[in-house]
């Protein structure tokens, strides 16, 4: 049993739900529409601000596709009302990052910088420079934050993942793109013969 799906999704003021043609649900808020097609044997039921969803059948895969549908319209419901925001660190003497009206550009130590184009739907902040020593060491290296903001929260963590992948932690050094807060477990350089 689907314990998920059966939770109610509360819908708050100004947020409307309405199942179009074709198995398309769409959320508008005040902060935006999103969209999501489902399944046809999930079904939609509205109380008041209360949300229901409901399966017509009781095969395995579609049991599965009960908890998803319901998070993935929960998700909407919050991204359409509050949205969704993550902190990403630049991590590193020498790394910066600037922001465009298009994108970010980022200089993490490669003999080029780096264009990161703004997808729609995504707004960035960056917060200047500050140092600070990393708890692991005693360097002290400088540290820059990104906000990524948006009412899609697989996009906004989407965007996430691609800035990480620009450039990983260093395990020995620890500079690298990394989210707030995360610990990297740095090992002892390797010592000399």
């Amino acid at each position: 049993m689907s314990r998920i799906g059966y939770k109610p999704i509360e819908i708050p003021k100004g947020v409307t739900v309405e199942l179009k043609p074709g198995n398309l649900v769409e959320v508008k808020g005040p902060k935006g529409v999103l969209s999501q097609k489902i399944n046809p044997l999930i079904e939609l039921k509205q109380e008041e601000n209360i949300l229901k969803v409901d399966r017509k059948a009781n095969y395995k895969q579609i049991k599965g596709f009960h908890g998803l549908y319901r998070s993935l319209i929960n998700n909407m419901v919050v991204g359409v009302s509050q949205g969704y925001e993550r902190e990403l660190e630049v991590v590193g003497v020498g790394y910066k990052v600037e922001e465009q009206p298009n994108g970010l550009i980022f200089g993490l130590g490669f003999s080029h910088v780096i264009y990161f184009q703004k997808p729609p739907g995504i707004e960035f902040e960056v917060e200047r420079p500050l140092r600070r020593t990393i708890a692991e060491g005693t360097k002290e290296l400088l540290i820059c934050t990104i906000k990524i903001k948006g009412i899609d929260k697989q996009l906004v963590g989407q965007v996430c993942a691609k800035l990480k992948s620009l450039k990983k932690p260093n395990i020995y050094k620890g500079k690298g793109i990394r989210f707030k807060g995360e610990k990297i477990h740095l090992k002892p350089v390797k010592a000399a013969i």
